[in-house]
């Protein structure tokens, strides 16, 4: 007897097979004893699943986020789900992943006493906690009544399995019917092709746009007769989706991904949304912004501009809505987040200054020379940026980062996709607008997309075909679940922030204090806040020390003493758990080092490679830690607040990478392009270079024409 258990929510599906019953049961939290197989009649022979608990039974469910309310679900088991490969006999193991228990039934919709029965028998087994599987027994079942189908939703036709599991979820006022096929669901095309799109939500009146392919080879239904099924429960208040239940790795996992609502197979909406598909926005910023990256410097430039002219010019409109999102926030959002949701005069008017720097870089962005080289004779090459092409940005509690992303999109060339948190709803709304208001002046409008459907980031970061660079804003937490949740789209970004101070032998007792005071009391909650002070072990009790630890006390800063530190005081405050922390708050690590070289071994092990400090005034110690420190960001004598990409003069940053691939550091418009090369020649193949060609490669280094960026 094989087990799984399964959880949606706070609730879990126990699974349990008997490999000699023919049918299954699947309940949540239940335990079939096999006792209770006698008490279960003859009904019929393609497997489905029944879950009870059932809501009040009215309307299906509009969107998938709304699926994990669903209480009473019914599975379908197509032939290809529980049949082998070699087609001659069950698929033991893949039942074993999706269900409990099994029980042969003989079914007869068609004789209302027979009809009455059964339903009393379903509920009998549901209340006692057995779920039974319902197969259409081909050799009893009697012949479908002519021209019945779909007239009504007290009448199908039961011709086949889709059509037997539609009519038992509707009969059984079920939530859910969960089709499961050897195909991930509906296609615009035949699956395979070389154009064939998931359709992620059918709507009703859809089927002009589906071509239906064959059935399967073991089965009877077939896709069409699968949307004729799902249709017809739709329509009796069932929600459904179609989904694919063989592949071996998850189809244990694909009914609760599907309950949870996760991006699985099809789902059958009767809702269409406002708006287009996130699919469809993702088109949009890629034909965007192909159309933005052949506009002129000049032209992009005029964009920004104009945004940042709209940012001052709409200045009362902007905080009105900013001031909608603070409000339904009041209670919701601790204090650190609210200041980051917070937008102002002043915000707005860095924000546009911000644009501006960027506007006048982008003169000089997209279709820069960066290498020219004569191969041969009449064949020269060229390596010039271009745009990555979408890139997909989800930030929380942040409206200022929407215009500061996409001017840099729009100097860069690149198509854009946002991700706001729904606590900037109305913010992220009116900025998006004027963001679209402003490249409608050379007709790009499209190349800036805001996300508002219902999409969850784990679904987004799986548009792989669409997105080719995520860069999540926000928490560690958040960038370190997308990071887990992308599958094959790079994510630029960092997980923590752990930035280090080292207090030199040698360092300045003046600027010691406001180093760190700045570094870590100016806004502890940045990414770039100090969370970590080494001290040169002959700074202990020294008066230098005590003004450190006497600031520290004055701005009610708590501090957490490393081992080394603590084992040099009598009285110690409490010792750090972990010397890899990032506090994000008026706290802060302190331990003691003995050189320049120790600093440096401790910052390697324990830190995150985001920015990283020394206090001294002997020049060879400090450029022997910026040359040796391994970090994004090395700095002397500065705090290490300035690792910004407006302080450091880019306009702006999409985010702080610590990774040692593309880009580094506060990534500006330079971090969002990449490079293609171009060849120029005259008939050239390479076969005329080989030892007995008549050319040879030259490989002369050629001038790099200047552009004018006035």
């Amino acid at each position: 007897m094989l087990s799984r258990v399964y959880r949606s929510g706070s609730q879990s599906f126990t699974h349990r097979l008997l490999p000699w019953v023919q049918s299954t049961t699947l309940s949540r939290s239940c335990r079939v004893q096999p006792s209770a197989i006698r008490h279960v009649r003859s009904w019929s022979n393609v497997p489905f699943i029944t879950v009870p608990l059932s809501r009040t039974h009215g309307k299906s469910f509009a969107h998938r986020s709304e699926l994990k309310h669903a209480k009473r679900i019914v599975v379908k088991l197509g032939s290809a789900v529980v049949t082998r490969g070699d087609e001659c006999g069950l698929a033991l193991g893949r039942l074993a992943s999706i269900v409990e228990q099994i029980l042969v039934t003989n079914l007869d919709f068609h004789d209302e006493q027979k009809r009455r029965n059964l339903n009393g028998t379903l509920h009998e087994l549901l209340r006692m906690n057995i779920v039974p599987i319902v197969n259409t027994n081909d050799a009893v079942v009697p012949p479908a009544e002519p021209n019945s189908d779909l007239q009504g939703v007290n009448v199908i036709s039961v011709k086949d399995n889709d059509s037997l599991a539609a009519r038992l979820a509707v009969e059984m006022k079920t939530d859910l019917l969960i089709v499961l096929s050897d195909v991930e669901g509906l296609f615009d095309s035949p699956p395979g092709s070389d154009d064939a799109k998931l359709i992620d939500i059918f709507y009703p009146g859809d089927q002009q746009s589906v071509t239906f392919g064959t059935k399967s080879r073991v089965g009877m239904g077939g896709m069409e007769a699968k949307v004729k099924a799902a249709l017809w429960a739709l329509q009796g208040g069932t929600s459904v989706v179609i989904a694919n239940g063989t592949h071996p790795k998850v189809s244990g996992h694909v009914i609760t991904d599907i309950v949870e609502g996760k991006k699985v197979g099809t789902f059958f909406s009767e809702v269409k949304p406002a708006g287009p598909t996130v699919e469809q926005q993702g088109e949009m910023a890629r034909s965007g912004g192909r159309l933005l990256a052949t506009l002129e410097p000049e032209q992009r430039a005029e964009i920004i501009h104009h945004l940042a002219d709209l940012l001052t010019d709409q200045r009362d409109e902007i905080l009105l809505a900013n001031k909608k999102d603070l409000e339904e926030a009041e209670g919701r959002l601790a204090a650190p987040l609210l200041k980051r949701l917070s937008l102002s005069t002043s915000k707005l008017n860095s924000l546009a200054i911000g644009l501006r720097q960027i506007a006048a870089s982008s003169q000089d962005s997209v279709g820069r020379v960066l290498r020219r080289t004569r191969i041969a004779k009449d064949l020269e090459l060229e390596q010039v940026t271009v745009p990555i092409g979408v890139l997909l940005v989800i930030f929380e509690s942040r409206p200022d980062c929407l215009p500061q992303v996409a001017a840099l999109a729009i100097a860069s060339g690149n198509g854009l996709l946002l991700k706001g948190g729904k606590e900037a709803s109305h913010s992220n709304r009116i900025l998006h607008l004027l963001t679209q208001e402003a490249l409608s002046i050379h007709g790009v409008k499209e190349a800036v997309q805001l996300v508002n459907t219902r999409e969850e980031v784990e679904d987004l970061c799986r548009l792989d075909k669409m997105i080719d660079l995520i860069i999540p804003r926000g928490s560690s937490q958040l960038v370190r679940n997308i990071q887990k949740a992308a599958k094959g789209i790079p994510v630029m970004g960092h997980s923590e922030g752990i930035c280090h101070m080292y207090v030199d032998s040698e360092a300045s007792v003046d600027k010691v204090t406001r180093l760190v005071r700045d570094s870590k009391c100016e806004y502890p909650a940045a990414c770039n806040a100090l969370e970590t002070l080494l001290i040169h072990r002959d700074l202990l009790r020294t008066p230098l020390f005590d003004q450190i630890i006497d600031m520290l006390r004055v701005e009610q800063v708590k501090i957490h003493a490393g081992p080394k530190f603590a084992s040099y005081l009598t009285f110690s405050p409490s010792e750090v758990k972990s010397l890899r922390t990032e506090y994000g708050d008026l706290e802060l690590c302190i331990e003691v080092v003995d050189s320049v070289q120790e600093a440096i071994d401790h910052i390697h092990k324990y830190g995150s490679s985001h920015t990283d400090v020394i206090v001294t005034e002997n020049e060879k110690t400090a450029e022997f830690f910026l040359q040796h420190v391994d970090s994004a960001c090395v700095f002397w004598n500065a705090s290490t607040r300035f690792s910004d990409g407006y302080r450091f003069g880019l306009g702006a940053e999409v985010g702080i990478s610590t990774s040692r691939i593309h880009a580094r550091g506060p990534v500006g418009l330079e971090g969002l392009l990449t490079t293609k090369w171009l060849l120029r020649g005259q008939d050239h193949v390479v076969s005329d270079f080989s030892e007995h060609g008549s050319l040879k490669y030259l490989h002369e280094s050629l001038p790099i024409p200047q552009r004018n960026t006035n």
